[in-house]
């Protein structure tokens, strides 16, 4: 089954994580089948100072 690799921006609460790979993992065995013991989810919180979109980064000011 699949290992999904989730990058997003720190801030967000163990409770929306949770909600989160929940959902992930009831999508994954809905589509694919299997069971839910075997979909694996990592999920990597990164600084707003490593993230850039549009050449800026997102600790510097948004017009």
């Amino acid at each position: 089954m699949p290992t999904y690799h989730v990058e997003m921006m720190e801030g967000r609460t163990i409770e929306q994580k949770k909600k989160l790979v929940e959902e992930i993992t009831r999508v994954s065995v809905e589509i694919l089948g299997g069971s839910p013991e075997s979909v694996d989810i990592i999920i990597t919180d990164i600084k707003r100072e490593n993230w850039a979109t549009g050449g800026k980064l997102w600790t510097e000011p948004r017009s």
